[in-house]
């Protein structure tokens, strides 16, 4: 499992309204990867089946479904190795949340594969990259009003 965590000058409704959205992934997403969404529905919840364009080497589809869903407080998708990226959010004060991030590997129907593509490590950079685009991205003037 790896980890990072950020404190985000929005509420933590505002900063979850973005994250659940996946036509908005490519713009907080620090590993690269992320392309766009691809497929799937405007807002996601606990079941939603929402698909990705990737790119990784060369450019990939990738299907995901949300495994954990709390409306403002946490989100988790998997795809077919079923490892997961979660998001936390925990409000500091109205206007204030630390978000964290997780990569989990400890739910992969393969784990060795994860090894193999240095996923851990390359994840780690990822997670940490990923919350501070988010956190630019939700104190711009723009989002914040």
């Amino acid at each position: 499992m790896r980890s990072a965590r950020i404190v985000i000058n929005a509420p933590a409704e505002q900063i979850f309204d973005v994250v659940v959205r996946p036509a908005e992934h490519h713009r907080f997403d620090g590993s690269g990867m992320v392309q766009g969404p691809a497929s799937g529905p405007e807002r996601l919840g606990l079941g939603s089946r929402f698909g990705m364009r990737m790119h990784f080497g060369l450019p990939y589809r990738t299907s995901n479904t949300v495994v954990e869903f709390e409306e403002g407080r946490r989100i988790a998708w998997c795809h077919f190795n079923h490892h997961r990226w979660r998001y936390e959010f925990e409000p500091i004060d109205d206007d204030t949340t630390a978000v964290t991030e997780t990569f989990d590997g400890s739910t992969a129907r393969f784990p060795p594969a994860l090894l193999l593509i240095n996923a851990y490590d390359g994840n780690q950079i990822a997670v940490a990259k990923t919350l501070v685009r988010l956190k630019a991205l939700m104190e711009t003037e723009e989002t914040s009003r």
